[in-house]
């Protein structure tokens, strides 16, 4: 197991992605620098998407124009195609996250591509980025289930994965998108692709829609995950994803860290102030237990 883990923020782009409440670039960017303030040092900042499917993440360059940049802060930016790569490869950026979903019905919906055409396009990413020091993730969503097609089996997973690598992304993340895992599975899928390219970062995106994400985000741990997604307060969603829920709760996976004597940078009582002022925003849409019942000492 790792000693310290690299937990990034997905909160600003996942997070306000499926909310009723649309936030405004100035609110983005002030919920950015409360999170930095608070130590986050890994942000997933904007989606390069069409403002009109998402409007929820529209003026990307806005926001990133704006946002505050302490030293260490690295800023991710998601991108579904080439033509969000070249909007995100003009822009200060850190990382792209590339999408390739691990189904040909959910890709179409959420990409409106095939899985292939989608491993083409991060090739073409890849591509666009070389010689930048610039990081490329491929985040294989749906990587436990579909929504319209079921379970997805892990050999196609894996096979994705080897695909992404080939194309040229630096680091993959396993996204359990719609919150269907159990730890079982986390660990066997983990394990195994870590085991097939223990060279490359491996991370996990997981959502507590049937309240098991914590417990997946430790078996993702203990398998060699090294990144863990979290959006703080618990929100989150797919708007392409029926009854897609919230991610893990920050302020909760801090909590579990810290119990695990895993080091990250973030503070708990500034964490929670962040929670406490998305609640004047959006109270109905939290869903993380720690800024309710407060934190409590570790164990000697």
């Amino acid at each position: 197991m790792t000693a310290s883990i690299d937990l990034c923020e997905v909160g600003p782009r996942d997070g306000l992605q499926n909310l009723a409440r649309h936030f405004s670039v100035a609110e983005r960017i002030e919920l950015i620098d409360r999170l930095s303030a608070a130590g986050v040092r890994h942000v997933e900042a904007v989606s390069f998407v069409n403002p009109k499917r998402v409007p929820q993440m529209a003026d990307a360059e806005a926001v990133l124009a704006g946002i505050a940049r302490p030293a260490g802060l690295a800023v991710a930016g998601l991108v579904m195609n080439e033509k969000g790569a070249q909007r995100a490869m003009a822009c200060e950026l850190d990382e792209l996250r590339f999408v390739l979903v691990a189904s040909e019905t959910f890709s179409q919906r959420n990409q409106a591509a095939s899985v292939a055409r989608n491993v083409e396009a991060l090739a073409s990413v890849a591509a666009l980025m070389r010689g930048s020091t610039r990081k490329l993730t491929a985040v294989i969503a749906a990587s436990y289930g579909c929504p319209f097609e079921g379970r997805v089996a892990p050999d196609t997973v894996r096979s994705l994965v080897d695909q992404a690598i080939a194309a040229g992304a630096h680091e993959i993340s396993l996204a359990d998108t719609i919150g269907v895992a159990t730890p079982s599975q986390v660990d066997a899928l983990t394990r195994s692709v870590c085991a097939d390219h223990p060279d490359v970062v491996i991370g996990a995106h997981f959502h507590n829609t049937r309240n098991m994400g914590f417990a997946n985000a430790y078996a993702a741990i203990l398998a060699g995950a090294t990144v863990l997604d979290a959006s703080i307060g618990g929100l989150g969603g797919c708007p392409f994803a029926p009854k897609a829920t919230g991610n893990i709760a920050t302020e909760d996976l801090l909590y579990l860290l810290e119990g695990m004597r895993l080091d990250t940078p973030l503070r708990a009582s500034a964490t929670i102030d962040v929670v406490n002022w998305l609640r004047e925003l959006v109270p109905a849409d939290l869903s993380g237990r720690l800024a309710i019942a407060g934190w409590f000492p570790p164990a000697a």
